[in-house]
Protein backbone atom coordinates (compact mmCIF):
# COMPACT_ATOMS: atom_id res chain seq x y z
CA UNK A 1 0.00 0.00 0.00
CA UNK A 2 1.65 3.43 -1.17
CA UNK A 3 -0.16 6.94 -0.16
CA UNK A 4 1.54 10.30 -1.69
CA UNK A 5 0.00 12.91 -0.18
CA UNK A 6 1.00 15.92 -2.16
CA UNK A 7 1.89 19.23 0.00
CA UNK A 8 3.17 22.64 -1.37
CA UNK A 9 4.51 21.22 -4.17
CA UNK A 10 6.30 18.45 -2.55
CA UNK A 11 5.54 14.90 -1.15
CA UNK A 12 4.55 13.20 1.64
CA UNK A 13 4.78 9.13 1.74
CA UNK A 14 3.24 6.56 3.54
CA UNK A 15 3.84 3.49 2.76
CA UNK A 16 3.41 -0.66 4.54
CA UNK A 17 1.16 -3.44 4.25
CA UNK A 18 -2.77 -3.16 4.36
CA UNK A 19 -4.09 -3.40 7.60
CA UNK A 20 -6.63 -6.84 7.88
CA UNK A 21 -8.04 -5.06 11.04
CA UNK A 22 -9.96 -1.96 12.64
CA UNK A 23 -9.99 -0.04 9.02
CA UNK A 24 -11.86 3.34 10.30
CA UNK A 25 -9.31 3.45 12.98
CA UNK A 26 -6.75 3.64 9.97
CA UNK A 27 -8.80 5.87 7.76
CA UNK A 28 -9.27 8.40 10.92
CA UNK A 29 -5.77 8.41 11.88
CA UNK A 30 -4.47 8.69 7.98
CA UNK A 31 -7.38 11.52 7.83
CA UNK A 32 -5.78 13.06 10.92
CA UNK A 33 -2.75 13.12 9.47
CA UNK A 34 -3.88 14.96 6.38
CA UNK A 35 -5.30 17.85 8.42
CA UNK A 36 -2.36 18.30 10.81
CA UNK A 37 -0.46 18.42 7.89
CA UNK A 38 -2.71 20.90 5.56
CA UNK A 39 -2.22 17.89 2.62
CA UNK A 40 -4.08 19.25 -0.49
CA UNK A 41 -3.91 15.47 -2.52
CA UNK A 42 -4.04 12.41 -1.74
CA UNK A 43 -2.77 9.91 -4.24
CA UNK A 44 -2.76 5.79 -3.70
CA UNK A 45 -0.54 3.69 -5.73
CA UNK A 46 -1.19 0.12 -5.95
CA UNK A 47 -1.28 -3.04 -8.68
CA UNK A 48 -3.75 -5.94 -9.45
CA UNK A 49 -3.91 -8.66 -10.54
CA UNK A 50 -5.52 -8.81 -13.73
CA UNK A 51 -5.65 -10.82 -17.06
CA UNK A 52 -4.01 -9.04 -19.59
CA UNK A 53 -0.89 -10.09 -21.47
CA UNK A 54 2.51 -8.31 -20.59
CA UNK A 55 3.57 -8.02 -23.91
CA UNK A 56 0.20 -5.27 -24.66
CA UNK A 57 0.09 -1.69 -23.14
CA UNK A 58 -0.06 -1.09 -19.17
CA UNK A 59 -3.61 -0.09 -18.58
CA UNK A 60 -4.63 1.83 -15.15
CA UNK A 61 -7.80 2.04 -13.44
CA UNK A 62 -7.97 5.49 -11.82
CA UNK A 63 -10.60 6.79 -9.28
CA UNK A 64 -11.05 9.61 -6.91
CA UNK A 65 -13.63 11.90 -4.85
CA UNK A 66 -13.94 14.30 -7.11
CA UNK A 67 -14.78 13.48 -11.10
CA UNK A 68 -12.60 16.62 -11.77
CA UNK A 69 -9.53 15.23 -10.17
CA UNK A 70 -9.94 12.06 -12.98
CA UNK A 71 -8.27 13.07 -16.63
CA UNK A 72 -11.35 13.09 -19.50
CA UNK A 73 -11.66 9.52 -21.13
CA UNK A 74 -14.19 7.15 -22.74
CA UNK A 75 -16.52 5.24 -20.20
CA UNK A 76 -15.96 2.03 -20.98
CA UNK A 77 -17.69 -0.24 -18.13
CA UNK A 78 -20.43 2.37 -16.55
CA UNK A 79 -20.27 1.09 -12.83
CA UNK A 80 -18.19 -1.78 -11.31
CA UNK A 81 -18.82 -3.48 -7.97
CA UNK A 82 -14.84 -4.44 -6.29
CA UNK A 83 -13.82 -6.08 -3.19
CA UNK A 84 -13.38 -3.13 -0.20
CA UNK A 85 -10.28 -2.37 0.78
CA UNK A 86 -8.59 -0.37 3.32
CA UNK A 87 -7.43 1.91 0.98
CA UNK A 88 -10.95 1.71 -0.96
CA UNK A 89 -12.38 2.80 2.74
CA UNK A 90 -9.84 5.99 2.99
CA UNK A 91 -10.43 7.12 -0.45
CA UNK A 92 -14.28 7.25 0.73
CA UNK A 93 -14.10 8.70 4.30
CA UNK A 94 -11.69 11.89 2.96
CA UNK A 95 -13.93 12.46 0.50
CA UNK A 96 -16.59 12.68 2.87
CA UNK A 97 -14.74 14.53 5.10
CA UNK A 98 -14.46 17.25 1.96
CA UNK A 99 -10.63 16.13 1.01
CA UNK A 100 -9.18 15.48 -2.00
CA UNK A 101 -7.82 12.04 -2.94
CA UNK A 102 -7.33 9.86 -5.85
CA UNK A 103 -5.82 6.56 -6.68
CA UNK A 104 -4.52 4.60 -9.45
CA UNK A 105 -4.70 0.79 -9.93
CA UNK A 106 -2.07 -0.39 -12.03
CA UNK A 107 -3.08 -4.00 -13.90
CA UNK A 108 -0.22 -6.49 -13.49
CA UNK A 109 -0.43 -10.04 -15.29
CA UNK A 110 -2.10 -12.22 -13.21
CA UNK A 111 1.02 -14.64 -14.10
CA UNK A 112 3.19 -11.97 -12.60
CA UNK A 113 1.46 -11.34 -9.79
CA UNK A 114 4.09 -13.27 -7.53
CA UNK A 115 7.43 -11.48 -9.24
CA UNK A 116 8.34 -8.05 -8.93
CA UNK A 117 7.29 -6.36 -12.44
CA UNK A 118 8.81 -2.57 -12.90
CA UNK A 119 7.01 -1.72 -15.75
CA UNK A 120 3.79 -1.33 -13.65
CA UNK A 121 5.44 0.81 -10.97
CA UNK A 122 7.00 2.91 -13.98
CA UNK A 123 3.69 3.71 -15.21
CA UNK A 124 2.39 4.47 -11.84
CA UNK A 125 4.80 6.90 -11.57
CA UNK A 126 4.11 8.41 -14.72
CA UNK A 127 0.55 9.30 -13.69
CA UNK A 128 1.72 10.46 -10.02
CA UNK A 129 4.25 12.88 -11.85
CA UNK A 130 1.06 14.18 -13.94
CA UNK A 131 -1.55 14.60 -11.41
CA UNK A 132 1.36 16.28 -9.24
CA UNK A 133 3.45 17.89 -11.46
CA UNK A 134 6.58 16.99 -10.13
CA UNK A 135 9.50 15.65 -12.23
CA UNK A 136 9.64 12.54 -11.20
CA UNK A 137 12.04 10.33 -13.31
CA UNK A 138 11.22 7.07 -14.41
CA UNK A 139 14.71 5.81 -16.34
CA UNK A 140 16.10 3.53 -13.54
CA UNK A 141 12.55 2.16 -13.60
CA UNK A 142 12.44 1.66 -17.13
CA UNK A 143 15.76 -0.05 -17.52
CA UNK A 144 14.74 -2.17 -15.14
CA UNK A 145 11.48 -3.11 -16.76
CA UNK A 146 13.46 -3.96 -19.97
CA UNK A 147 15.77 -6.12 -18.36
CA UNK A 148 12.78 -7.98 -16.56
CA UNK A 149 10.79 -7.96 -20.02
CA UNK A 150 13.63 -9.88 -21.79
CA UNK A 151 13.65 -12.83 -18.72
CA UNK A 152 9.74 -12.74 -18.91
CA UNK A 153 9.78 -13.65 -22.27
CA UNK A 154 12.67 -15.96 -22.16
CA UNK A 155 10.95 -18.09 -19.51
CA UNK A 156 7.37 -17.60 -21.63
CA UNK A 157 9.15 -19.63 -24.71
CA UNK A 158 10.68 -21.90 -22.12
CA UNK A 159 7.15 -23.15 -20.66
CA UNK A 160 4.74 -24.00 -23.82
CA UNK A 161 1.86 -24.29 -21.26
CA UNK A 162 2.61 -20.52 -20.10
CA UNK A 163 3.25 -19.18 -23.77
CA UNK A 164 -0.77 -20.84 -24.89
CA UNK A 165 -1.87 -18.54 -21.99
CA UNK A 166 0.43 -15.31 -22.53
CA UNK A 167 -1.19 -16.05 -26.73
CA UNK A 168 -4.65 -16.27 -25.33
CA UNK A 169 -5.13 -13.20 -23.23
CA UNK A 170 -3.10 -11.29 -25.97
CA UNK A 171 -6.10 -12.30 -28.40
CA UNK A 172 -8.44 -11.19 -25.69
CA UNK A 173 -7.11 -7.81 -25.51
CA UNK A 174 -6.84 -7.30 -28.85
CA UNK A 175 -10.36 -8.21 -29.61
CA UNK A 176 -11.65 -6.52 -26.29
CA UNK A 177 -9.25 -2.88 -27.57
CA UNK A 178 -10.85 -3.57 -31.56
CA UNK A 179 -14.41 -3.81 -30.08
CA UNK A 180 -14.08 -0.84 -27.72
CA UNK A 181 -12.47 1.24 -30.45
CA UNK A 182 -15.13 0.53 -33.13
CA UNK A 183 -17.98 1.00 -30.28
CA UNK A 184 -16.88 4.41 -29.37
CA UNK A 185 -16.69 5.46 -33.09
CA UNK A 186 -19.75 3.99 -34.18
CA UNK A 187 -21.88 4.47 -30.49
CA UNK A 188 -22.54 0.50 -30.80
CA UNK A 189 -22.16 -1.73 -27.31
CA UNK A 190 -19.22 -1.85 -25.02
CA UNK A 191 -18.50 -5.15 -23.61
CA UNK A 192 -19.38 -4.57 -19.88
CA UNK A 193 -17.09 -5.54 -16.80
CA UNK A 194 -19.29 -8.45 -16.04
CA UNK A 195 -18.90 -9.53 -19.50
CA UNK A 196 -15.92 -9.24 -19.83
CA UNK A 197 -14.53 -10.83 -16.82
CA UNK A 198 -17.02 -13.56 -17.49
CA UNK A 199 -14.77 -14.46 -20.90
CA UNK A 200 -11.63 -14.05 -18.72
CA UNK A 201 -13.42 -16.43 -15.66
CA UNK A 202 -14.00 -19.39 -18.58
CA UNK A 203 -10.69 -19.03 -19.97
CA UNK A 204 -8.67 -19.49 -16.72
CA UNK A 205 -11.12 -22.70 -15.94
CA UNK A 206 -10.51 -23.89 -19.00
CA UNK A 207 -6.56 -23.37 -18.45
CA UNK A 208 -7.13 -24.86 -14.51
CA UNK A 209 -9.13 -28.37 -15.97
CA UNK A 210 -5.62 -28.92 -18.74
CA UNK A 211 -3.40 -27.99 -15.81
CA UNK A 212 -5.15 -30.67 -13.95
CA UNK A 213 -4.70 -33.04 -16.39
CA UNK A 214 -1.45 -32.40 -16.67
CA UNK A 215 1.01 -33.38 -13.68
CA UNK A 216 3.96 -32.42 -15.71
CA UNK A 217 3.57 -28.64 -15.01
CA UNK A 218 6.36 -26.46 -15.07
CA UNK A 219 6.61 -23.31 -13.09
CA UNK A 220 5.86 -20.18 -14.69
CA UNK A 221 7.01 -16.77 -14.69
CA UNK A 222 8.10 -15.44 -11.01
CA UNK A 223 7.76 -19.02 -9.66
CA UNK A 224 10.87 -19.78 -8.74
CA UNK A 225 11.26 -16.62 -6.35
CA UNK A 226 13.93 -15.07 -8.73
CA UNK A 227 13.38 -11.10 -8.05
Amino acid sequence: MDYIATKDGGLLLLHGTEPDLRWETFSSAVREIVERLGVRTTVGLHGIPMGVPHTRPISVTEHGTREELLEPGPELFGTVQVPGTAASLLELRLGEHGHDAMGFAVHVPHYLAQAEYPAAAAELLRRLARVSRLPLSDAALEEAASTVREEIDRQVADAPEVAAVVGALEQQYDSFVQAAGASLLAGGHVPSADEIGAQFEAFLAAQAGEESEDPGDQPGPGSSGER
